[in-house]
């Protein structure tokens, strides 16, 4: 089967958003027009890698354009994750692939549903409360 000229994925992670586009190329992956081989620190560029460390040399053909944005330095990284698992998966058409995914870690291929519980009255948070004294 061909495979597409370009592929859009996303990923989603709290607030942060990812888009990935993936066409034919040499094997470059950036995130925000940046390399991925400089992206600090370092524990985030190995979450983003994870899919591509799992797919072995199959996505050496394809160039990986990455635009996130939203959140925190590790929701913007899981949120990536996801968004180059699903195109990796869009664009090879694998089933065992995608079992393997699912196997590894499912939020590869699901977006994390949880979010920050909002501010109640009564306390600093979402869930502190003031204490109450009865002497």
């Amino acid at each position: 089967m061909k495979a597409p000229l370009i592929l859009q994925a996303t990923g989603k992670r709290k607030t942060a958003v990812a888009r990935a586009t993936i066409r034919k190329g040499v094997g470059k992956v950036r995130i925000n027009r940046q390399p991925l081989e400089v992206v600090e620190p370092e524990l985030v560029r190995q979450k983003i890698q994870e899919p591509l460390l799992m797919v072995g040399d199959r996505w050496k053909g394809i160039d990986i354009d990455i635009s996130v944005s939203g959140g925190g330095i590790m929701g913007q990284a899981s949120a990536a994750r996801t968004a180059v698992a699903r195109g990796l998966l869009s664009w090879i058409k694998d089933p065992a692939l995608a079992e393997m995914f699912k196997r590894y870690d499912r939020s590869l291929i699901v977006n994390d549903p949880r979010r920050k519980l909002p501010k109640r009255p009564g306390g600093r948070g979402a869930r502190k409360r003031r204490q109450k004294s009865y002497r």
